[in-house]
């Protein structure tokens, strides 16, 4: 299975449900399962914005309580959009699709990026330590 570090609060945030989409400057062609990792430090500036913290705390969270160095959830890349236009509040995709308001916000929408939409995101039942890398990565004995 294919492993993708993020940085928390945001990859915490993208597998609670509060995002679909996951950007990134690169594209991948890759598609199919997707397990997503917690780097080991976070971004502490990111855990202290008001509106990262409200949705950190509806799902029993802080800045300073989420897993890190392990992976957390599992879900389906589906597909990987162009950013075509920025509005600084919302974003135009290659296809259509407008990204705007939580989305907007928990993302990097700068033209030229890529928007990575997933399905069936689910939380592990128990996080699995491991040791992040760039881009996507495999883990051993990771399991479907």
């Amino acid at each position: 299975m294919k492993i993708l570090s993020m940085i928390q609060p945001w990859a915490s945030l993208f597998v609670l449900g509060e995002s679909k989409y996951e950007t990134r400057t690169w594209r991948t062609n890759y598609r199919g399962p997707l397990a997503i990792h917690t780097s080991k430090k976070p971004d502490k500036a990111a855990c202290s914005y008001p509106r990262v913290q409200e949705l950190l705390q509806k799902h029993g969270y802080s800045g300073e309580d989420l897993p890190t160095g392990v992976i957390i959830g599992v879900c389906e890349l589906k597909n990987c959009i162009r950013v075509v236009e920025n509005n600084e509040t919302w974003a135009v995709l290659e296809d259509g699709r407008v990204v705007s308001g939580i989305e907007f916000l928990l993302g990097d929408y700068r033209v030229g990026g890529y928007a990575w939409e997933v399905e069936g995101m689910r939380t592990l039942k128990e996080s699995i330590p491991a040791k992040g890398q760039l881009g996507l990565w495999e883990y051993p004995g990771m399991i479907n």
